[in-house]
């Protein structure tokens, strides 16, 4: 318990770290919004449209310990104020609309690239030697491919030349958004491109790491003194050397989840996907700092939330973390 508890500390000094460090790189960068709006009108607005714009972009003239701790207070109440890019839509709206299109694509694909590469890599492993091991050429190829490649190529051969799948978008325009069950094919249809793209481009990564880390794991001398005992060749390569040799991969995984808000923009931009990527990507465009860094912040707080939850299952899968 002590343990989980001095984590928890730290991860609650981190939090405080980044979220301040969010509230700090904004308002050092040149330029802001409302100047970028103000400059598209070459000097036809009065003083007083002026200071109405700053106002209704949240740029008071107001000190930045004041500024610091009226964001503190957008932190807890998740107002952020208007968003620039999508005006005048407020940024948890926004945020609202794309993060279900997100979570809903890039967590099942996150979650099935890793449960498919590290079977996989277990397997490769545990048979060193044999034909799979002509699985991680084959798959680190696939993953170094570059993502915006990938998904060219593959927007070209199975949506323009086979016509097997649409272009572009997130559902048939003909549908309403909802549970009915012609939308929710629709967008399982317009999904599987996107999809297949995340899930080919990740599997080599985890593959490897994991077939890297079985290898290890079997010249351990407690996976020795399992096979002399006479276990099962299952249990030994389950209960002892697969569990122990995830356990970076575990990381791994945990920083992905964490990333998972932030969707894989390249992906989501190729595809014109309706989700958080393709929203951050339209925010820098526009300089749409109150979305950017709304975006941000979650990013952070759930890599921070997923790499906490890491370490409490680090600490009861790995009996070596609790020793002091």
């Amino acid at each position: 318990m002590r343990t989980v508890l001095t984590k928890l500390g730290f991860y609650v000094v981190t939090a405080w770290a980044a979220i301040s460090l969010n509230f700090v790189i904004p308002r050092i960068m040149p330029g802001d919004p409302a100047d970028n709006l103000i400059n598209q009108f070459h000097g036809k607005l009065s003083p007083s449209a002026i200071r109405a714009l700053r106002v209704l972009f949240g740029q008071k003239d107001t000190g930045l310990w004041h500024q610091y701790l009226s964001y503190w207070h957008s932190v807890f109440t998740g107002d952020f104020g208007t968003s620039y890019a999508y005006y005048p839509s407020k940024v948890s709206d926004v945020l609202g609309q794309s993060m279900y299109w997100t979570l809903v694509l890039i967590t099942a694909c996150t979650v099935l690239s890793f449960v498919i590469g590290t079977g996989l890599g277990m397997l490769a492993g545990w048979k060193r030697g044999t034909w799979l091991d002509s699985l991680v050429p084959v798959t680190t190829f696939l993953s170094s491919i570059p993502y915006f490649w990938f998904a060219i190529i593959v927007v070209l051969v199975f949506a323009i030349t086979l016509k097997w799948f649409p272009l572009s978008g997130g559902y048939a325009v003909t549908e309403t958004i909802g549970f009915s069950g012609g939308f929710v094919s629709s967008a399982l249809y317009y999904a599987v491109l996107p999809a297949l793209t995340i899930v080919v481009a990740s599997v080599g990564g985890w593959l490897i790491g994991m077939r890297n880390m079985m290898v290890t794991t079997l010249s351990e001398d407690y996976v020795r003194l399992a096979e002399a005992k006479g276990l099962s060749r299952r249990r030994v390569m389950y209960h002892y050397a697969a569990r122990n040799a995830m356990l970076p991969s575990l990381s791994g995984f945990a920083m992905s989840l964490g990333f998972v808000v932030g969707g894989s923009i390249v992906t989501e931009v190729v595809f014109n996907y309706p989700g958080i990527g393709t929203v951050l990507f339209k925010a820098a465009q526009s300089a749409d700092y109150p979305l950017m860094s709304a975006i941000f912040l979650l990013i952070t707080v759930l890599v921070l939330v997923a790499n906490l939850l890491a370490d409490v299952a680090y600490v009861f899968l790995d009996p070596r973390t609790r020793e002091s």
